[in-house]
């Protein structure tokens, strides 16, 4: 027995989802038709509500309801310095380190030719142009420490640095309150090989 075709377009619609396979799918669809059909509606409302009014920022490019997004615009914020991030969630996590006042550009992706993901697709023109603006003097790469991760901060460090401008990368090692016998060796050789000066 075949589901009703709108059921079987839902669940395929869900399927978009990173993560989500069929069977997740179906729990889901079925779950929101017939356990909470209110909770379906608010999040097709959200859906369509997010669709129509969130876009990108001018100058970060992560998600924002103006042209120009909060932190951007904010003159709190030192413009010389300029934090390459890959995802939104990675901007939200540096916030809330409060470590870092600079400005930041979201790539909305890494590098990753076997997927299709090309300079273009991370948006690195637009990230030319604004490191270029003649504000920024360093470009903080805080890419992530993936396969991916690390080549697309080889990437842009290159594009970067040719065009003249100081370009750094966040540290790796151990993590606070960690305990060496507990750390992988990788991270281990990493921590020994970028140790600094006690100051």
């Amino acid at each position: 027995m075949r589901n009703p075709p709108a059921l079987e377009q839902l669940v395929e619609a869900l399927r978009c989802l990173p993560g989500v396979g069929p069977k997740s799918a179906l729990r889901m669809a079925y779950h929101l038709l017939q356990r909470d059909r209110k909770g379906a509606s608010h999040l097709a409302l959200s859906l369509n509500r997010a669709l129509e009014v969130v876009s990108h920022c001018n100058l970060c490019n992560n998600f924002s309801e103006q042209p120009t997004c909060p932190l951007c615009a904010s003159e709190k914020r030192d413009a010389s310095q300029l934090c390459v991030v890959e995802m939104p969630t990675d901007l939200m996590m540096l916030e809330q380190t409060q470590a870092y006042q600079g400005m930041y550009f979201v790539l909305m992706g890494r590098l990753s030719p076997l997927d299709g993901v090309g300079p273009r697709e991370i948006h690195l023109d637009k990230l030319v142009k604004r490191a270029l603006d003649g504000v920024v003097q360093e470009v903080i790469l805080a890419t992530n420490y993936t396969v991916e991760g690390e080549a697309t901060a080889h990437y842009v460090s290159e594009l970067l640095k040719a065009r003249g401008l100081k370009v750094s990368r966040i540290a790796r090692g151990l993590p606070m309150g960690g305990e060496i016998e507990h750390v992988d060796s990788g991270t281990l050789a990493q921590a020994m090989m970028e140790r600094r000066n006690v100051k």
